[in-house]
């Protein structure tokens, strides 16, 4: 009854991870989760992996359906199979008045992979053998069997792959996503003889390729040592610095943290782990950074080459001499900010979308054709080069970089990389213009913009340059959630790997992340560890391989290699207005000393 228990009780962590800290409070009970789970894994076998489908890749070709034929944790497997990529839910008890289920059959015509879930009391049934049979010969089918393998036998004919567990509880609905998905490897064989297709030794092995969603224990991490998270979380709330945050730690690929708190405004709803924010000045490193990583490595962009090479419009300018790598290192001279906004006459912008006002600010504002050409642009080609050579953080480098990278490439910044890199990798929120995508209240508002857009901003650009060229831009734009993020960022911990999938080689990674420069402590677009001690950046205890950004709005990304950790911390600081108190606190540096600790003792046993 105990293990019984236990596994409900701990299950629920997994239904929503954002709970994990509050359900893995007591640091026994997650060992004996543990093993419960290794239990349930020793019991799981993967057969008919012939052609290698499981673990899922190429991800931006797939249309994935989940559907539960008879199967009562569905719910649960579901959370876990969308934190990988967007899956649609599907049940049969929908379908009872379908005694063939053709109705369900048909409903599926748009999805090209479809995850079945089944149980041992299920699988016998015929209109769910003569439904399985029929849709596989159209689609790619994976079948996840629960129960007493015995009934793997009705499953003769049938060549795609099955996970069969012999648990069918709320546990093991979390593990087999995974296992589907790369987070966790297959290994094990068949012990008996089940029929001529399922002869004792019968399993596939795979490996791990993609981010695993478990409790700290299992990367080594006490549970109890993370409590302070929640401490300083509350500190940073109840003094407004911020109304909500969202907090993710990764450790040696395993998702082992991710906490929402607070709320999305100071009388709001509750922050979720799925909700979407704006991510400032991370856009440096999520978007423009990685475009310009895939096009050195192709050989299309030259970091030694000058600005002039590329940019026709800055050849009779002060740019034109100065090479890219000077511009991804901020030391290319350029003035840190413009503020554009305050140059916007009453003639500039509409309250109504037209063909003179096309770009949309906010809900309400609408920018005159060609304000970014005709004005911004002029403005950042013929500003004053004053500190060449020295290290000066410039938004301007990254409006530079974005024209640069759409110049060799032809593609829009925010088509490139959601192309190339969000779509492959299963990131389902991370772009540009959210409001596009996604209702309103699933993105985390910002600023109570009184002065400028005159609105509450939810979904549109919090940095008035990137919202004057539309919401995508070099140096902010970009929203996502924390997983998101971790996915992103395990890749390039990863060395470029992930999914099965090479995104860079690991030098690209290598040299982009690591000090570029003699005068500061920078990468290339990536910030980093400082060497200055006494500056405790990002944290007192970062390892010196830590690299990743902050953002304005209140976010961080940090990476630190030595640890084999990824800290993701999302908040809104700015709503309702502009506030230091996040910083002035240290509620970002001192959530990560947190985490180190953590890691750090458990790597000393």
């Amino acid at each position: 009854m105990y293990k019984n228990n236990l596994v409900q009780t701990i299950a629920v962590c997994f239904l929503a991870i954002s709970t994990f800290s509050a359900c893995a409070q007591e640091h026994q009970k997650n060992e004996e989760l543990l093993k419960v789970n290794s239990n349930i894994l020793q019991h799981t076998v993967l057969l008919n992996n012939q052609n290698s489908i499981i673990p899922l890749t190429e991800l931006e070709k797939k249309n994935i359906a989940s559907v539960s034929l008879g199967f009562a944790f569905q719910n649960v497997s579901d959370s876990l199979l969308n934190k990988y990529a967007k899956v649609t839910s599907f049940s049969s008890a929908s379908y009872e008045n379908s005694p063939e289920l053709g109705k369900l059959e048909n409903d599926l015509k748009f999805f090209n992979t479809i995850i079945i879930s089944i149980t041992d009391q299920e699988a016998p049934k015929a209109r769910y053998i003569n439904f399985i049979n029929s849709i596989a010969k159209s689609k790619s089918v994976i079948i996840a069997l629960y129960g007493q393998q015995t009934n793997l036998a009705p499953f003769d004919s049938l060549t795609a792959p099955i996970l069969w567990s012999q648990d069918k509880n709320i546990q093991a609905a979390s593990l087999i996503p995974q296992l589907i998905f790369g987070g966790i490897a297959a290994g094990n064989k068949l012990t008996r003889n089940i029929s001529a297709r399922f002869p004792a030794g019968s399993g596939y092995t795979t490996t791990v390729t993609r981010l695993k969603y478990t409790i700290p224990e299992d990367a080594g991490v006490n549970a109890e040592n993370l409590r302070e998270i929640d401490d300083i979380t509350a500190e940073a709330i109840a003094a407004r610095a911020a109304p909500g945050m969202v907090v993710l730690v990764a450790k040696d690929g395993k998702v082992i943290f991710n906490k929402a708190y607070g709320t999305h405004t100071y009388d709001g709803p509750a922050d979720k782990v799925t909700d979407i924010f704006d991510l400032a000045s991370i856009t440096k490193i999520t978007a423009t950074t990685p475009m310009v990583m895939r096009l050195v490595e192709q050989n299309k962009l030259k970091l030694d080459t000058n600005i002039g090479a590329y940019i026709a419009l800055a050849r009779p300018t002060a740019m034109n001499d100065i090479p890219v790598r000077e511009v991804m290192l901020h030391q290319a001279g350029f003035i840190p900010y413009i503020p554009f906004h305050d140059g916007v006459k009453p003639g500039d912008h509409s309250p109504d979308s037209s063909a003179a006002y096309p770009t949309k600010v906010a809900d309400g504002y609408f920018i005159r054709k060609d304000y970014f050409k005709d004005v911004m642009w002029p403005q950042m080609l013929n500003a004053p080069i004053r500190t060449r050579g020295k290290y000066v953080y410039s938004d301007i480098s990254m409006y530079v970089m974005k024209d640069i990278a759409e110049q060799i490439s032809g593609e829009h910044l925010n088509d490139y990389v959601a192309e190339n890199f969000y779509a492959p990798l299963g990131m389902q929120t991370a772009g540009f213009l959210p409001r596009n995508r996604f209702s309103k209240d699933r993105i985390i508002p910002t600023e109570n913009d009184t002065y400028f857009r005159k609105t509450l901003l939810v979904g549109y650009v919090h940095d008035q340059g990137a919202a004057l060229v539309g919401g995508v831009s070099g140096h902010a734009g970009l929203f996502a959630s924390t997983n998101d993020m971790a996915i992103m960022f395990q890749m390039l911990l990863n060395k470029g790997t992930y999914g099965g999938q090479q995104y860079f080689k690991p030098q690209t990674v290598d040299t982009f992340t690591a000090q570029q420069s003699n005068i500061s402590r920078r990468g290339l677009g990536f910030d980093r560890w400082d060497p200055n001690l006494s500056k405790k950046y990002p944290s007192a205890t970062a390892s010196p391989q830590t690299y990743g950004h902050t953002g304005y709005t209140g976010t961080a990304v940090w990476v630190d290699q030595a640890r084999g950790l990824i800290y993701v911390f999302l908040s809104n600081r700015v709503n309702p207005s502009v506030t230091n108190k996040l910083v002035s606190m240290g509620i970002r540096s001192r959530i990560q000393e947190v985490i180190n600790s953590a890691i750090d003792k458990g790597m000393e046993k």
